[in-house]
């Protein structure tokens, strides 16, 4: 069964191929089926592989062809297979195929329907590469798959302008951190003589002790690309505007693809980054900053799809601590938990906002939990797993066993999990100020036409998954279920607990309840029983409110050390010396095509008397010489 591996990242690719080159004569229908049927293969496909690998869990390697062969470098189009590329390979083919069938109605009518589908078929089968890939090379080509495809699905409706700069925006910030990640490849063949993965991960420890500078270099590189694709600090700008594009693609960029490739990267080259303690470290406080910095600009927005790009600026943060204090399957954990409740978010409020008319300013919602109570319910649910509401949702079994291992592990570390704990009060401040401003209270909208159930059955089956899927990993102090770190402890090393903190994790678990609790009380507090109370905050910190909204003013930074500065020298270069010399030359050129145009008259006599002259001339040459 195994051996049917290739095909998971080929059914997406040939669904692409297809709509790109006969998508325009295909009817919605066949368009549809073809490009959500090629991703439903995939996600089955994957089911018949995991069940193959639960029986027999070894690693499989599927050699296709040999790339190509410079010297002794001689990279593979090869797959391999083990825990955490399972892992992946499950969350993007089944919450693809969800955001698939949600788009067959999500997108109905639109111009460019099979273009889409080609676009999310691309972006699916790049993300699987990317995962699936045995060597550097092969995964860096599923790395800039997914950032070709980001650019071209927050740019879909390019005919506005704002969409295409977003695109562009994204596209750029992130090469920012691929350039990072290149070197880092450069550097690791040079020392190892190979891009293989798992070559590498077996030569690092024997050829770099623990702190050795070029394992440290090699860790920053790799953390440089990591951010830049996990919109992390300070790469983090592109993420909020990419809202851009539709709703189904904000939902697989933030749960299934692309931002979650950062994490996988780290989890992957984890031996590196254990033989570089600092890089690790570095890791962790990205993340801690960058889930607090997130969380203070999600409580300030008003559209509803920006609350959720913060949130996942956030989520991503947490992810990124949790690698950071060495708890690698908790980082993987929450990553499932949290693709499965962000992209039922996300698939939640472009449902919200195509029925109200393309409406996504929150304050001009409320009171949609009579009118859209399937889609009130799924989202309630989602919400609460992003609150980490305790007990009954995945969401709290996934953060709290980061909080937990954060201050409890051998590298955990206490600002870190002080940072963790206050970003998860914001989280639950920011998540149910959006419920409770978006379903309670007046009614603001119309809702011009019901939700059919190609949108909705993808939100139950994700609310399913959001909730049951966090009791695959349950603490001590409630039965100690350890299924998912089980499967993970071939590839991941488990984070061992100091002896002196293992008394006390009720404690941490009831703090981390009631913190979660007490955000949820806040929230209901400020915006249903006091609704005027915000605007009075509001005009009291005028100023620390627009630094929040503006996502603390990176973008206004940034145009104004690197923007201004580089457009103001190409002003300058445009006029410079060299480039007199190369507009002489054009000038020259044109000056003699403007002058040969005049012999071409298109009168037969001043052709003959040209001839006649010419001939003249060379028979008087020849006779002088």
């Amino acid at each position: 069964m195994k051996e049917l591996l290739w095909l998971i990242p080929a059914w997406p690719l040939a669904g692409a191929l297809i709509l790109i080159l006969g998508g325009h004569r295909m009817s919605r229908t066949l368009a549809t089926l073809v490009g959500a049927g090629s991703v439903g293969l995939s996600a089955l496909i994957t089911l018949l592989i995991g069940f193959a690998f639960l029986s027999a869990p070894e690693p499989f390697d599927q050699h296709l062809w040999t790339w190509m062969a410079i010297g002794n470098f001689q990279p593979s189009f090869a797959f391999h297979l083990d825990a955490l590329s399972m892992i992946f390979l499950f969350v993007i083919t089944f919450v693809g195929f969800l955001i698939h069938i949600y788009s067959s109605e999500f997108m109905a009518g639109d111009e460019g329907f099979a273009r889409f589908f080609a676009y999310l078929n691309l972006f699916v089968c790049s993300m699987l590469i990317l995962v699936l890939a045995d060597n550097l090379l092969l995964l860096y080509l599923g790395w800039e798959g997914v950032g070709l495809c980001s650019y071209l699905l927050i740019g879909f409706w390019y005919q506005e302008e704002k969409n295409g700069y977003a695109a562009r925006k994204a596209f750029i910030v992130t090469r920012v951190g691929d350039t990072a990640m290149a070197i880092g490849l450069f550097i690791l063949f040079q020392t190892f003589g190979t891009l293989h993965i798992q070559s590498l991960l077996q030569q690092a420890p024997q050829a770099w002790s623990v702190g050795d500078q070029t394992a440290l270099l090699v860790g920053f590189l790799l953390l440089g690309g990591a951010v830049g694709k996990s919109a992390q600090l300070p790469l983090q700008t592109w993420l909020p505007d990419a809202m851009a594009g539709p709703s189904p693609v904000s939902a697989l960029i933030h749960a299934a693809t692309m931002v979650t490739a950062g994490v996988y990267l780290i989890a992957r080259t984890h031996v590196i980054f254990e033989l570089a303690p600092q890089a690790q470290l570095a890791v962790g406080i990205v993340g801690a900053v960058t889930l607090l910095l997130a969380g203070f600009s999600a409580l300030t927005q008003n559209d509803l799809k920006r609350v959720l790009a913060y949130s996942t600026i956030s989520q991503i943060g947490y992810m990124f601590l949790a690698l950071g204090v060495g708890a690698w399957s908790a980082a993987i954990f929450h990553f499932m938990i949290h693709a499965f409740f962000k992209a039922l978010l996300f698939l939640g409020a472009g449902a919200i906002i195509l029925v109200l008319h393309h409406e996504h300013d929150m304050f001009k919602m409320g009171g949609l939990r009579h009118k859209l109570p399937v889609i009130y319910g799924t989202f309630l649910i989602g919400a609460a797993s992003l609150a980490a509401i305790p007990l009954v949702t995945g969401g709290f079994y996934s953060k709290d066993q980061i909080l937990w291992l954060a201050w409890a592990g051998e590298r955990g570390n206490v600002l870190l999990y002080l940072a963790a704990l206050f970003g998860a009060f914001i989280t639950s401040v920011y998540t149910f100020r959006m419920v409770f401003v978006t379903f309670f209270g007046a009614e603001h909208s119309h809702v011009s036409h019901p939700v059919g159930k190609a949108m909705l059955t993808p939100l139950v089956v994700l609310a399913v998954l959001s909730t049951l899927a966090g009791f695959l990993e349950l603490p001590h102090t409630l039965g100690h279920v350890t299924i998912f770190s089980d499967f993970l402890s071939p590839v991941l090393p488990a984070v061992n607990v100091r002896p002196d903190a293992e008394s006390m994790e009720l404690l941490f678990q009831v703090i981390a309840a009631v913190v979660a609790l007490s955000g949820v009380g806040l929230a209901y507090y400020l915006y249903v029983l006091k609704p005027d109370l915000p605007s009075k905050i509001k005009e009291e910190i005028p100023g620390l409110h627009h630094l929040w909204f503006v996502g603390w003013g990176f973008d206004a930074l940034y145009d104004t050390l690197l923007v201004r500065p580089f457009v103001y020298i190409a002003k300058v270069n445009k006029h410079d010396v060299l480039d007199k010399f190369y507009t002489g030359l054009v000038t020259v050129a044109e000056f003699f095509h403007r002058a040969l145009a005049y012999t071409q008259s298109g009168m037969m006599r001043w052709y003959v008397m040209g001839i006649v002259i010419g001939a003249i001339l060379m028979l008087t040459i020849g006779l002088i010489l």
